[in-house]
């Protein structure tokens, strides 16, 4: 009986998200494995001395070495690029592994960057510290209005470096606003893509050159494993990245692409019924709180926009207080179900204070000029029941005089 080791491209290309999502990069062994195999090994042995020459000369297919290539891992990078409607794609050890090596692959002393000023706060320190290190100026705008992309380009700016939704303010950014800018000015558009995953926005499809995510969050989706990853044309990715990544060395495990792998079996599944969750959650703490910046809501200022490129508005949130850290910080000690945690994309309920946690790095001036305020609490909606979740907040509410 023939088995299939391999897909044919001509073919996965014709097949629809949810099935490239179950079935694609699939590659299997001569065992015939229906579920993809853990290939736990560092290193690969050659039938001759000639073939490990061919293989590191580039003369001869096959596997070298797990710093460099990985079965799982690579059936992991085919089907995150059938996802995205990518030519390729390279994983990485975390998302910010894959941050930093989109960035510093392509940029070298002298060059500028525009970036969004919204964004995690570890992607604010690359720009805001990492990048000056190198002699790499950076300018920061506010990424909703895309003239301040045009009004912020010099000579020498090689990339624009944005989140869409961003974290935690969920500021939405016109991908093909600002895409068109990049391109008519041969600029390299990066959009962190993370909050949404290729499941419910495309940015290639609205022009992005480039998408980067932290496959911790929704591609695996249960809080297991770290992993990010890189897709963009095959030419970026094997000419740009892959010389930068092979020489520093932000590898994937091969556990951990396989445990993603299963992750986006169900993640078209999963953030349609989280987002249908976080909908209702946010309609009703729009009723008991100042402010919710959800861009599924119709009070989120540019909803028309997100619904416009989005399928679906996500699973994530921000609730903005008046009572500051002190009145955020007892509505997260008055949560019995929703568990407090910095993590996003997982499949139970989390929230968190991102002032002091996962902005904590960035200073005070700066999360203010991003709109990170001391009531600002950011909230991950799950797979529980949501009237369960809403229980949960309005006891939590109640305890703060909410």
């Amino acid at each position: 009986m023939k088995r299939r080791t391999g897909q044919d491209r001509s073919i996965t290309d014709t097949w629809r998200p949810a099935t490239r999502a179950v079935r694609g990069g699939t590659a299997r062994s001569e065992f015939g494995e229906t579920s993809e195999a853990i290939f736990m090994t560092s290193g690969y042995a050659y039938d001759c001395a000639g073939d490990a020459a061919a293989r590191f000369a580039g003369e001869q297919q096959g596997m070298t070495y797990s710093r460099l290539q990985n079965p799982t891992v690579e059936m992991l990078e085919h089907r995150i690029a059938l996802l995205e409607g990518a030519e390729a794609c390279r994983t990485m050890a975390t998302g910010m592994a894959a941050m930093t090596a989109v960035l510093l692959s392509q940029l070298q002393t002298g060059d500028h960057v525009v970036a969004g000023r919204a964004a995690f706060g570890s992607c604010r320190w690359l720009v805001d510290t990492l990048l000056p290190k190198f002699g790499i100026a950076t300018t920061v705008v506010d990424a909703r209005d895309p003239q301040q992309f045009e009004d912020a380009v010099r000579p020498e700016t090689k990339v624009f470096f944005f989140e869409t939704p961003a974290n935690p303010t969920m500021d939405v950014v016109d991908l093909k606003a600002v895409c068109d800018i990049a391109r008519a000015r041969g600029i390299t558009s990066v959009v962190d893509n993370a909050f949404a995953t290729p499941a419910l926005q495309r940015p290639m499809e609205f022009g992005a050159d480039v998408t980067a995510y932290s496959a911790t969050k929704m591609m695996d989706g249960q809080g297991r494993v770290l992993a990010g990853a890189v897709c963009g044309t095959k030419e970026f990715i094997d000419k740009t990245l892959l010389p930068f990544t092979r020489n520093t060395g932000p590898t994937l495990s091969a556990f951990n692409a396989w445990v993603v792998l299963k992750g986006l079996e169900t993640l078209d599944l999963r953030i349609r019924r989280q987002s249908e969750n976080a909908m209702k959650v946010a309609s009703f703490l729009e009723t008991r709180v100042p402010t919710v910046l959800y861009p599924g809501l119709p009070s989120h200022p540019q909803h028309n926009l997100a619904m416009s490129q989005m399928e679906a508005a996500g699973p994530i949130f921000a609730v903005l207080l008046d009572g500051g850290r002190t009145q955020a910080h007892g509505l997260l000690d008055g949560l019995e179900l929703i568990d407090i945690s910095n993590n996003i994309g997982d499949s139970r309920s989390l929230m968190t204070h991102p002032a002091s946690t996962t902005h904590n790095s960035v200073s005070p001036e700066k999360r203010e000029e991003m709109g990170v305020t001391e009531g600002m609490l950011r909230l991950n909606v799950g797979l529980e029941d949501p009237q369960d979740l809403i229980d949960d907040l309005d006891r939590a509410l109640g305890k703060i005089g909410l």
